[in-house]
C-alpha cells in the first residue's frame, strides 16, 4: 500500500480534494483496525479530533485563515503534556495524571491547526530503547510484529510507519526518534539542544532531552519541525534564534557537498546488511557531486558509558519528585512516612527505570560524584570536541542509526548491556548537543528497514535536512511501506 506525502495531503487539503474531517475519520478508522495488535497509540481521542476537523474545515470553507499543518492528523508521544489529557510516560507512577497545561509544542500545534488524535506508546519515563518497558506493554514494528519497534519513541514510529497518522512528536534523549525511526523506515529527527522547548516534557535528563518531528518524509518532518521550534521563555534552556523556513531550502543540489565519514561508525559489532545499506547511500551522495571525507571521532568509544552515566544521574534528580506524596502513585498500604515512599516508588516504577535512578543515584553519591559523574561531564566536552575539529573539514558526518535492524521483542529486555549498546551511534549527538536524522536507505534480506543516520553542527538543521531530502529525491526507500 502506498501512503500519500505529507506535501500531497496538504496539497488536497488545501484545495479542498480531501477534507480534514474525512482524513480525520480515515485515520481513526485506521487506528481501530490495526492498533490492537500494533499497540502504538495508548490514547484516542476520536470525538476532540473529529471536532478539531470540524472546525478546520468551516473556517477553510469561510475563507479564514488555517494553519501551516490545518487539518492535518498526529499523535503526541505520552511524554508531552497536553491539558486534561492522560500523561503517564508509560508508566503505573502517573497512570492517572491529566496536566492542567499544555506543553509548548502543544500549544505550537494548535496554533498551526494540527489535528491531535491521540497520544503515543513510550518505553516508561522514555527509558529504553525497544517500547517494552511501557506499563502499556509493547509497541509491535509493523514490518514484522515479532520485532521491536525501537525505543523510546516506538509509539510515535509505528503509528507513522503504517499510516495511522502522517506525523507525530517524540522525544529523543539518546537515539530516542531516530532509532525507531530507522526500525520502521521512516525519518525522524532530533534537533540541536535548545531548538524546540523542553516546556511541558516529563523530564527524563533535562542536559539530553530533546522534542523533534516523525514522519513518512524529510519535507513532512521540515514542516513539523518549523511549526515546533522557537524561543519560549518558560524554558531556560531554550534558544533565542530565529527559525528558519526549512522547507523552502530542501532542494539545493548536493554538489559540493562535503560529508565525513567517521571509522568509529563501521567498526566491529555493525552487522553486515547494515553496513552494505549504508555505504550504497554514500555511493548515492557521491554520485550526485557531493565528496566524501574521512573524519575522526576518537572519544566516541566512551560515549555509552558518559551518556548512561550523565543520564541515569540526571533521571536520578528528576524522578525524585515522584514520591507518592508530591506527584504521581501513592501507595495503599504503609506503615511510615518513609515506607510510603519506599512503598509508592517500588509499586510506581517498574524495573528499567529502578536500575537507571540507582545507578545515578549511586554515580551522584558522596565519595563516587568525582569518580563517576564528574568524569562524565569532562569526557562529554571531548566528544563535543571531537565534533567540532570535525565540521571543520565536512559540512555533515554520515553513519548508521543503529548497529542492526529490529531486534525479536523480549531478545534483549532482560540484557540491559545489550540494549544500552544498540545506542552507541547515536548518544554522541545528544552528549554534544547537536541535530541528527534518521532516513531509510534500504531493507535487509528479511525485509527489515535500515536507517541511515545524518549528524551536522548545532543549528545547522537547513544543511542537515536538505542533504536528507536530496537523498530521497534520488532514491525510494522512504516510499516503502509495511504490509498492514
Amino acid at each position: 500500500m502506498t501512503l500519500p506525502s505529507t506535501h500531497d495531503l496538504m496539497t488536497q487539503l488545501s484545495s479542498g480534494a480531501l477534507t480534514a474531517r474525512n482524513l480525520t475519520q480515515s485515520c481513526l478508522d485506521r487506528i481501530t483496525t490495526l492498533n490492537g495488535s500494533l499497540n502504538a497509540f495508548i490514547y484516542v481521542d476520536a470525538e476532540g479530533a473529529l471536532q478539531q476537523a470540524d472546525d478546520i474545515d468551516r473556517r477553510r470553507k469561510a475563507g479564514e485563515p488555517v494553519g501551516r499543518l490545518a487539518g492535518l492528523p498526529l499523535g503526541i508521544k505520552d511524554n508531552i503534556c497536553q491539558k486534561d489529557t492522560p500523561t503517564t510516560c508509560g508508566s503505573r507512577m502517573l497512570q492517572n495524571f491529566r496536566p492542567p497545561y499544555d506543553a509548548h509544542v502543544v500549544e505550537r500545534l494548535r496554533a498551526d491547526d494540527a489535528v491531535i488524535i491521540g497520544k503515543l506508546n513510550p518505553d516508561e519515563f522514555a527509558m529504553g530503547s525497544s517500547t517494552e518497558t511501557s506499563v502499556f506493554g509493547p509497541t509491535r514494528n509493523p514490518w514484522d510484529q515479532t520485532c521491536s519497534a525501537g525505543g523510546s519513541s516506538g509509539g510515535s514510529a509505528v503509528a507513522v510507519a503504517a499510516g495511522l497518522v502522517p506525523l507525530a512528536l517524540g522525544s529523543d534523549t539518546g537515539g530516542s526518534i531516530r532509532q525507531p525511526a530507522s526500525f520502521c523506515g521512516i525519518v525522524g529527527m532530533k534537533p540541536t539542544y535548545g531548538r524546540v522547548s523542553r516546556y511541558g516534557l516529563i523530564a527524563y535528563a533535562s542536559s539530553l532531552d530533546q522534542i523533534g518531528p516523525l514522519a513518512r518524509d524529510v519535507y513532512g518532518a521540515s514542516l513539523l519541525l518549523e511549526c515546533i521550534a522557537g524561543h519560549d521563555r518558560r524554558d531556560s534552556t531554550s534558544l533565542d534564534v530565529d527559525t528558519p523556513a526549512w522547507t523552502t531550502t530542501l532542494e539545493q543540489p548536493l554538489k559540493g557537498v562535503r560529508i565525513g565519514i567517521a571509522a568509529e561508525y563501521f567498526a566491529e559489532g555493525l552487522d553486515a546488511e547494515v553496513e552494505q545499506r549504508v555505504r550504497a547511500a554514500l555511493e548515492v551522495f557521491e554520485a550526485a557531486g557531493a565528496t566524501i571525507h574521512s573524519v575522526s571521532l576518537p572519544h566516541s568509544k566512551y560515549a555509552v558509558a558518559t551518556y548512561y552515566l550523565i543520564a541515569c544521574s540526571e533521571a536520578s534528580s528528576n524522578l525524585a519528585r515522584f514520591d507518592g506524596i508530591h506527584y504521581g502513585h501513592r501507595a495503599g498500604k504503609f506503615d511510615d512516612l518513609v515506607d510510603l515512599y519506599c512503598q509508592s516508588r517500588s509499586e510506581g516504577f517498574g524495573a528499567e527505570v529502578k536500575r537507571r535512578i540507582m545507578l545515578g543515584t549511586y554515580a551522584l553519591s558522596a565519595g563516587y560524584y568525582d569518580a563517576y559523574y564528574l568524569k562524565a561531564l569532562k569526557v562529554r566536552r571531548l566528544i563535543a570536541n571531537d565534533f567540532a575539529a570535525a565540521f571543520k573539514a565536512v559540512d555533515v558526518i554520515a553513519g548508521p542509526v543503529a548497529p542492526t535492524p529490529a531486534f525479536r521483542l523480549g531478545e534483549k529486555l532482560h540484557d540491559p548491556l545489550a540494549m544500552y549498546l544498540g545506542d552507541i551511534y547515536t548518544i554522541s549527538t545528544n552528549l554534544a548537543g547537536l541535530p541528527g536524522v534518521s532516513v531509510p536507505c534500504g531493507l535487509t534480506a528479511n525485509k527489515l528497514p535500515v536507517g541511515l543516520q545524518l549528524q551536522a553542527p548545532a543549528l545547522d538543521e537547513a544543511r542537515l535536512l536538505q542533504v536528507a531530502h536530496q537523498y530521497q529525491v534520488l532514491t525510494t526507500w522512504h516510499l516503502e511501506t509495511p504490509i498492514t
